[in-house]
């Protein structure tokens, strides 16, 4: 194929513009592995890359799109070859290289994952950057001694990506999973991914937060940070610990000291961008295996590229639930 179609954000000093354009292999930069990309996903990292303060492309005009899953077309580098299934997310995709918001994609070597057996194409990208985190997420968890014996486990922003794939990942290792929400007519979702019990988010932003406070959680996944960080680490059980990776509810946590030292409580970051190779590669063999969620179907829904400027507005207005992915074939 000669052309083909992507989603291009621009800025310049008069304008700001966000579309579908043809576009040509040429126009794609440099890099040992060509792509023909079979799905990409939407994150909330993607809603912010195409408004014009979100603060995440470093260089216009830009293919946004954090992940792509695909077929290797041309590879410079022995490790990949043509028909090879591949997985390419964060680094500096779609942020400073062109990503996945298209039909074709160029990337580094260093950033391919090999499809892990017990996975498609689709599976991974109804994954994607979102079930990285939340697998790292429970994977940091498990290292640091909280297992489903030690009592339950908070997951807020429970019906964003990061938070439903949390949910059903850790419902299936077993653990008591306490979800967070603010949307009351999703009930019936969080508990069909495995939650077994709901509790309203303004629950954990009282107007006061206590600098300890009733000992609830044994561990939590939190995409949301802000207050909400804020009192989980004031509800924490000794030598519990909470990953965070998310900063929906705000990036300024007003703690203290306290939980840390009273009580041995743990934060622990998720940095999925940066993940080193030896541990994403462990990390998506999880996700193929014994932290692939038993209903990802459920928590998918499909779209095209034309429908991709909609669904990144409404990621950002908090109205998306599960998981979306772009179907670029």
């Amino acid at each position: 194929m000669s052309t083909f179609r992507a989603l291009v954000v621009n800025k310049t000093d008069e304008s700001f513009t966000v579309g579908i354009e043809t576009l040509s292999l040429d126009d794609l930069p440099e890099g040992e592995v060509t792509i023909r990309v079979a799905y990409s996903s939407v994150n909330y990292k993607d809603g912010l890359a195409v408004i014009p303060n979100g603060k995440i492309l470093t260089r216009y005009p830009m293919i946004p799109g954090i992940d792509l899953a695909g077929t290797v077309v041309r590879s410079t580098d022995p490790r990949f070859k043509e028909g090879d299934e591949v997985i390419a997310t964060s680094y500096d995709i779609g942020v400073s290289h062109e990503g996945g918001f298209s039909e074709y994609a160029r990337v580094k070597t260093d950033w391919v994952v090999p499809l892990p057996e017990g996975l498609t194409l689709k599976e991974a990208m109804a994954l994607g950057t979102a079930g990285l985190t939340a697998a790292l997420s429970v994977h940091e968890l498990e290292a640091h001694d909280i297992t489903p014996d030690k009592g339950p486990v908070l997951v807020t922003g429970a019906t964003g990506g990061v938070g439903s794939l949390a949910v059903a990942m850790l419902a299936k290792r077993g653990y008591h999973v306490v979800a967070s929400t603010g949307k009351e007519t999703e009930h019936g979702y969080l508990h069909q991914l495995g939650a077994r019990e709901i509790i309203h988010r303004q629950e954990l932003t009282p107007e006061k937060i206590r600098p300890l406070d009733k000992r609830r959680w044994a561990g939590a996944v939190d995409p949301v940070g802000g207050k909400t960080l804020a009192y989980v680490l004031s509800t924490m059980d000794h030598g519990g610990a909470i990953a965070v990776s998310g900063l929906t509810g705000g990036t300024e946590v007003n703690t203290t000291v306290f939980p840390f030292i009273l009580r041995g409580v743990k934060l622990l970051g998720i940095d999925s961008a940066y993940c080193p190779m030896e541990l994403r590669r462990t990390i998506w063999k999880r996700l193929a295996s014994d932290l692939k969620p038993d209903h990802l179907a459920d928590i998918t829904e499909e779209i095209t590229l034309d429908q991709l400027p909609e669904t990144l507005d409404l990621i950002l207005q908090g109205k998306l639930r599960g998981r979306k992915v772009v179907n670029l074939q």
